[in-house]
């Protein structure tokens, strides 16, 4: 009898095989490859998942590929069962209620798991915490099951995370270094975690880079630890459920709570409300900053970004005139996203990161150029630009081209003002050929900046298709229409990115 001991990482079984050698070979290996079935380290236990879109749903796969019963919760009756759907044909222990909102149902189950479009006053989440319930975001219940040696690159801020975080994906697979890239960025960390379940000894990726929303540190992370974290910015934002600059601040900073001193994280220089919540996190890791050292300056003029970290070995200068990507606010992205991959402390040469600059590319909806249409205007779809503050950014990058900018949707609450805050976006509007409002706040969007001086035409229409079609007759050779919104999309589209892809069909036909 011949034994043979197989020893499995993070996420399996150590087991042993007993084969016996007059076995046919297609035999024993049959019994290797079963050995290698994930652990169903959850095996017996009951977990809730609320909320079933996207980030919900991978929660809910990764739970029962462990072996847990889950009921799967989310308020809208319109909803599928996942019973029902292909994906989850193959496990059992599966149930959806979909409008019920029982508490009860939630005090029966061992575990909890929270999707970040669900607000922690639904459910009465926030009693049941206090009660002491096990209750966990879907990132932390991702990060728990995530092998130790896979290192996290956690990036947050109002504006810009989804380009650092796509700038730093595509950084370290230039280096050739395999990186699983979402978050809050289209593919749930619930996603990598699945992925991690594959019999193959050998984890898929080396890095998971995260774009983090503060809906998603709202509940206390236990296991989510990065490496590397960055705050990029704060600006008045999803106050409709925050309340507070101060809560705001504070959910984003929560990202920096489990760092050691071994650790990099980067925060903009300068924002009061960041320092203060920092304050409580900030002797326990290498702090640095983004606009001043220790951390990443800018020279706009020679496009030069000068990195220095001491204490990390990080003294280093990042050449940015290769860039492809519209906007030179960009160039803080891309030094970002270089300094973060130095921090991951991989081994890579920090003066070879220019070599990177000229393949980065943004993601989609974020200063896109679609188009460049048979009378000589370009097409660039800002459709991410949900706030004034993302919209003030971009036009800064464009002086230098004129353009036909076109604002409206519905506009972002902001506590205590009347406005909006449109009226900041007078100074850099100067630059450009004119300005188009449409949609549900389109009035008022016009209203405040001719009441305070816009010295630009500013014209009305009625929605977005109108708005394109007064553009097309505003704009001459050369120019840009950029469709820049500074508002959600909700008044007219699904979200940002349906509102993209409308707005590039109307560019395609024009």
């Amino acid at each position: 009898m011949l034994l043979r001991s197989l020893s499995l990482s993070h996420g399996y079984e150590t087991l042993t095989l007993t084969l016996r050698p007059n076995r046919p070979a297609k035999n024993r290996l049959s019994k290797i490859i079963k050995s290698c079935a994930p652990r169903k380290d959850l095996q017996g236990q009951s977990i809730a998942i609320i909320g079933l879109g996207k980030s919900g749903r991978a929660a809910a796969r990764l739970a029962l590929a462990r072996g847990a019963s889950v009921l799967a919760i989310d308020e809208n009756k319109n909803l599928g069962l996942l019973e029902q759907d292909p994906l989850f044909e193959e496990y059992s222990g599966l149930r959806t209620i979909l409008g019920n909102q029982d508490v009860q149902l939630l005090k029966d189950v061992d575990l909890v798991v929270v999707s970040p479009g669900v607000p922690p006053e639904n459910y009465d989440l926030s009693t049941l915490l206090e009660s002491g319930q096990r209750i966990m975001s879907e990132l932390d219940f991702a990060a728990e099951f995530l092998p130790k040696d896979i290192k996290i690159l956690a990036v947050t801020g109002t504006n810009g995370k989804s380009t650092v975080v796509t700038f730093a994906g595509q950084m370290l697979n230039h280096f050739g270094i395999e990186a699983f890239v979402g978050g809050n960025l289209g593919n749930p960390l619930s996603e990598a975690a699945f992925l991690c379940l594959s019999p193959s000894m050998k984890p898929r990726f080396q890095v998971a880079v995260v774009e983090v929303s503060s809906y998603q540190m709202e509940i206390p992370n236990k296991y989510f630890c990065p490496s590397v974290a960055a705050v990029l910015n704060l600006t008045p934002d999803h106050l409709e459920r925050h309340k507070t600059m101060k809560n705001y601040a504070m959910a984003k900073c929560s990202l920096l709570s489990h760092m050691t001193d071994t650790k990099l994280g980067l925060l903009c220089f300068g924002n009061q409300h960041l320092n203060e919540a920092v304050r409580e996190h900030a002797e326990n890791f290498n702090l640095a900053w983004i606009g001043a050292f220790p951390g990443v300056k800018i020279n706009i003029e020679t496009k030069i970004a000068s990195l220095e970290v001491p204490t990390m070995g990080v003294v280093s200068q990042l050449q940015l005139d290769a860039m492809n990507v519209m906007g030179t606010h960009n160039y803080y992205n891309a030094a970002v996203a270089a300094l973060c991959v130095l921090g991951l402390d991989l081994g890579l040469d920090a003066n070879g990161m220019s070599s990177t600059i000229e393949n980065l590319r943004a993601p989609p909806h974020r200063m896109e150029i679609v188009h460049r249409d048979a009378n000589g205007v370009i097409w660039v779809d800002d459709s991410k630009a949900t706030n004034v503050e993302a919209t003030y950014t971009g036009l800064l990058g464009l002086k230098q081209q004129k353009s036909v900018i076109l604002l409206g949707g519905l506009a972002k609450v902001v506590y205590g003002e009347e406005t909006n805050g449109f009226e900041q976006l007078i100074d850099p509007l100067k630059y450009h050929r004119c300005v188009i409002t449409f949609g549900s706040s389109g009035k008022m969007i016009q209203k405040t900046l001719s009441d305070n001086g816009l010295s630009i035409p500013c014209i009305g229409a009625k929605n977005m298709e109108d708005a394109v079609n007064c553009a097309k007759r505003m704009a001459k050779f050369g120019d840009a229409i950029v469709l820049s919104p500074g508002c959600a999309s909700f008044d007219e589209f699904r979200n940002f990115e349906h509102r993209g892809l409308v707005f590039q069909e109307m560019a395609f036909s024009s």
